[in-house]
């Protein structure tokens, strides 16, 4: 895709400041816009805000997607009289996590149902024809065949952040259906990496084992999740920005890892032995996650290239060059 202005939310989210710096340095201009809430400790959020803020051609705006009127004066700004406007949207604004949405389902509605929406019919009413939305190998819930195909059944989400992602995934189906937008949807499966989100696992094993906390396993712990590096999932996402009418596809590792085995790899990399205590798994939490990545590939000439070893490495060493803060990050 030839530079150009691209909305972008969530750029100061785990894999939203990814996707920024892979833009920024494809050369293009990016509308940045994050409401920095405190869903988790803001601090991670400053830091990689920090990452890209003083690039010239970023231009943030502290804003939340479900607040309408905020964000369509935005737009009529960027889509004004004094120039090109914006020739995609990508929406990476989203709650996150399964467990927490359990709690208190109605923010979750709001940014990933209602946040999704204001942002689809302002690509009507300003003529963006391409939107790429963030949505989750959630979906897949229970039942599925493995490896997750994304023709798969999705009607039966286990918790109300899938279920929001549901909703957020048929709206877009509707507004390309309806105006015509190219729609690329990207089911991300376990996504990890350097400042990460804290209420994932591999965040909690990093810090819990570093700092010799115990470590919190849910049922027995051979449940697997398909882990996959941010850059990879911000090299796809980057990637799907190309025409390709309507499309939903999974983006993950192909190479689902048993948590345990995870655990035993941050004890590793680390030099520290987990203490270990068990709870009850969570009804809203699926026994496995795995990815049948052909379509990515197919589409897209993408496929991951970070082993889950030097992923976890790489989140390891993060953590120790900022461990006199991260340690106290909250992991929810």
């Amino acid at each position: 895709m030839e530079p150009g202005t691209v909305v972008l939310t969530g750029c100061a989210g785990f894999i939203g400041c990814k996707v920024a710096e892979l833009l920024l340095h494809a050369g293009h201009l990016v509308i940045g816009i994050d409401n920095l809430n405190d869903a988790y400790d803001v601090r991670l959020k400053q830091w990689r805000l920090e990452r890209i803020l003083h690039h010239p051609n970023l231009q943030f705006h502290q804003l939340d997607i479900s607040d309408r009127a905020a964000l369509s004066a935005l737009f009529e700004g960027a889509c004004g009289p004094h120039g090109r406007g914006p020739v995609a949207v990508i929406n990476l604004a989203a709650r996150a996590g399964v467990r927490q949405s359990v709690e208190d389902p109605w923010v979750y509605y709001d940014t990933n149902v209602t946040g999704t929406l204001n942002l689809l019919d302002l690509c009507r009413t300003h003529s963006i024809n391409k939107f790429i939305l963030a949505s989750t190998s959630s979906l897949y819930g229970q039942g599925n065949p493995m490896p997750y195909r994304e023709d798969a059944n999705t009607d039966m989400p286990l918790s109300p952040y899938a279920a929001s992602k549901k909703a957020a995934e048929t709206l877009c189906y509707t507004y390309h259906y309806l105006y015509g937008i190219d729609m690329t949807i990207f089911r991300y499966f376990t996504v990890y990496g350097p400042a990460g989100r804290p209420d994932m696992s591999l965040f909690r094993f990093v810090q819990w084992i570093s700092e010799g906390h115990p470590v919190m396993v849910y049922g027995d712990g051979q449940q697997s999740r398909d882990f996959t590096f941010v850059d990879d999932i911000a090299r796809g996402t980057i990637a799907g920005l190309r025409p390709l009418g309507y499309e939903v596809i999974n983006l993950g590792s192909d190479t689902p890892v048993v948590l345990m085995d995870a655990i035993r790899l941050v004890e590793t990399l680390v030099g520290k032995k987990a203490e270990m205590t068990h709870t009850s798994r969570h009804p809203a939490d699926v026994q496995a996650t795995w990815a049948e990545i052909g379509k990515a590939k197919r589409l897209l000439d993408w496929q991951p290239q970070s082993t889950f070893q030097d992923g976890v490495g790489a989140l390891v060493r993060w953590y120790h060059a900022n461990r006199e803060w991260a340690r106290h990050v909250s992991t929810g």
